[in-house]
């Protein structure tokens, strides 16, 4: 008998620093949903509920953002209010 696997999906992060600020992006690679956040200097933090498109990967590259570890992303998410 054969058991249907779902397959889970594991987030990717990635960020990019800016000269004011920074941008932390989670991105689900199954349905190309996500998380922006934005550090500012101050220590403000704004998220935003994302969805992309297929390719949002090109995108990420093009714009310089390098990988993140998900422990810094959900650090951050965390004081989040």
């Amino acid at each position: 008998m054969k058991r249907k696997t779902k397959s889970m999906a594991i987030s990717q992060y990635f960020k990019r620093k800016l000269k004011t600020y920074e941008i932390y992006v989670q991105v689900n690679p199954n349905n190309f949903t996500g998380v922006e956040l934005i550090v500012h200097p101050d220590g403000k933090i704004e998220k935003t509920e994302m969805e992309f498109d297929e390719e949002i990967f090109e995108d990420l590259a093009e714009d310089d953002f390098i990988h993140a570890s998900a422990l810094e992303f959900q650090l951050l998410l965390s004081k989040v209010k």
